[in-house]
């Protein structure tokens, strides 16, 4: 994937500039710059944003909060943008939106309730300091970042105008939310399962590694029957 040429920092990328680059292209604006995002997520990835839908849309079913999974844009205007030069453009794994005017045919126009990345090697540093920045910055409300490999959990919630640590996690903790009462999920219900690995055998090396032992237990007999 070719990204569009990045700006200088005086003239940076708009929405506008976003909608005209061809769909195969999956990139987010931060900052009006542009950051590639992987081409298709990884299985971890996608069994741990499946599972973690289901949990979230069984609890908020009947109530005015929405859910939605990437790919899904939500843009975030500085001051003095609007919805076209608007110079963020990102999309999070999980988005819940609970007012349904930031919602148009496009996507989410203003901060998410509560937003879920879910950490892979080629977004990792992006996720963890540049959208979390962006945010905090825009006052998104409760923001965990979920690392299947490393099986921890870092959750996040906005104390005044900054995010304050909740805690950090490891696959035996129930995570719950600050923002949502009522919800929470055991971690490792929507971990990847672990497979143990089947040790392979080889039969030759076995016959090999036996064999001195044998010939010294031959050796042995042998000489105890000349001492007779």
């Amino acid at each position: 994937m070719t990204l569009p040429a990045r700006k200088s920092e005086a003239e940076k990328h708009t929405y506008a500039d976003y909608l005209t680059w061809p769909d195969d292209e999956r990139c987010e604006l931060i900052d009006g710059q542009t950051y590639a995002m992987s081409p298709a997520p990884g299985t971890a990835h996608q069994e741990v944003l499946s599972k973690l839908l289901y949990h979230i849309i069984d609890f908020l079913k009947g109530g005015p909060c929405k859910v939605f999974a990437a790919p899904f844009d939500v843009r975030l205007a500085e001051a003095g943008e609007n919805a076209s030069s608007c110079s963020n453009v990102v999309q999070p794994d999980v988005s819940v939106i609970c007012d349904p005017d930031k919602l148009d045919e496009k996507g989410c126009i203003g901060a998410p309730d509560w937003v879920i990345e879910i950490l892979s090697p080629a977004t990792s540093s992006k996720d963890q300091i540049k959208k979390r920045y962006l945010y905090e910055k825009h006052g998104v409300k409760e923001f965990w970042l979920i690392h299947p490999t490393e099986r921890t959990a870092t959750l996040y919630y906005l104390k005044g105008a900054s995010y304050a640590l909740k805690g950090i996690y490891d696959d035996t903790a129930t995570l719950k939310s600050h923002e949502f009462k009522g919800f929470s999920v055991r971690f490792k219900e929507i971990l990847p399962v672990i497979r143990a690995v089947k040790e392979r055998v080889c039969p030759y090396c076995a016959k090999r590694y036996q064999q001195p032992e044998e010939t010294e237990q031959t050796t042995h007999s042998s000489k105890g029957k000349a001492r007779k």
